[in-house]
């Protein structure tokens, strides 16, 4: 299947839409106190995530490969499949916030405009991830497998409600056998 490069206007909706809003829900948003970026490093296979306008033609095999780089910044790419079995792919650089133990970062899809990436839950393990932004609009269950045992699945949820979001309105996103190629 081919890889399509994210649309410029793709892009920019990526990237403000997860600028931060504040739109009052409550107590201002932590993230996990640390992480171990090494550990954080590689394939991500989204498991579920809060609609958002930048992800409509992401049908299936969501996935996220983080690569460190020389300069402390982390390469990202974002894959999903659509509609028509195409890949369709953005690339970006994360960049920790400092002074957030690495919880924080912001991420640049489309320079100069940048968004909210918070690890706001981890297992200890780094088996999954909870990422979310401070507005409480973009959310994401992240997994190194293509599906969560459904008690980390709760416990991923459970962290995320606890924190403000709407999680009865996630989406959970299908893999196929296919999607452990896609990167």
């Amino acid at each position: 299947m081919p890889v399509r490069p994210c649309a410029s206007s793709l892009c920019l909706a990526l990237v403000l839409a997860s600028a931060p809003a504040f739109a009052g829900q409550g107590a201002e948003l932590t993230a996990v106190p640390a992480v171990n970026l090494q550990n954080y490093l590689g394939k991500w296979y989204e498991i579920a995530r809060l609609p958002r306008f930048f992800q409509r033609h992401c049908v299936s095999d969501t996935v996220a490969l983080y690569r460190a780089r020389t300069d402390k910044a982390i390469d990202v790419v974002n894959a999903c499949r659509t509609k028509d079995g195409d890949v369709q792919e953005v690339r970006g650089l994360a960049e920790p916030v400092a002074g957030s133990g690495n919880a924080k970062l912001e991420v640049t899809i489309l320079p100069p405009f940048s968004g909210d990436y918070w690890i706001i839950g981890l297992a200890p393990d780094y088996s999954w991830s909870v990422v979310g932004s401070p507005s409480r609009k973009s959310l994401w269950i992240l997994a190194r497998t293509p599906t969560l045992p459904p008690a980390d699945l709760e416990k991923a949820k459970a962290i995320a409600r606890d924190k403000g979001f709407a999680v009865q309105d996630l989406r959970y996103t299908p893999h196929s056998a296919a999607a452990a190629a896609i990167h």
